[in-house]
């Protein structure tokens, strides 16, 4: 059992930077993969982006590469998107979610589906 917490969303104007983090309760030494989702009003929930356990992969959404950037700090069990140049269009609840992945160390799914583990959300906001 997996139990995530984000926290770092919040209202900000378009150009400005946010950071959001992703705190999970896992016992140490368990690989998971964790990715970013978010989900706009009245849109389905889309794939942000995504990191192996080892950090080596990264995988992001077209609409955020060169503007987010996913990373890790396994000895925390935290995962962090950092979100640079945000636009009105990035406004949503944003999600991680996590999976195990023994032996899979450049494992990063981009479906919703692959993720059984996921947090309460953290609302971005972008003001134009």
């Amino acid at each position: 059992q997996v139990q995530l917490v984000e926290s770092g969303g919040g209202l900000v104007q378009a150009g400005d930077s946010l950071r959001l983090s992703c705190a999970a309760s896992v016992r140490t030494g368990r690989r998971t993969a964790t990715g970013w989702f978010r989900q706009a009003p009245g849109k389905e929930r889309e794939f942000v982006a995504a990191i192996s356990w080892s950090g080596s992969s990264t995988d992001y959404a077209d609409s955020v590469k060169g503007r987010f950037a996913i990373s890790r700090d396994n000895a925390k069990n935290t995962v962090y998107l950092q979100m640079n140049s945000l636009k009105p269009e990035d406004t949503a609840v944003y999600y991680c979610a996590q999976v195990f992945t023994p032996g899979l160390t450049n494992y990063t799914p981009k479906q919703g589906h692959e993720y059984p583990y996921w947090g309460q959300g953290t609302q971005v906001t972008v003001s134009s």
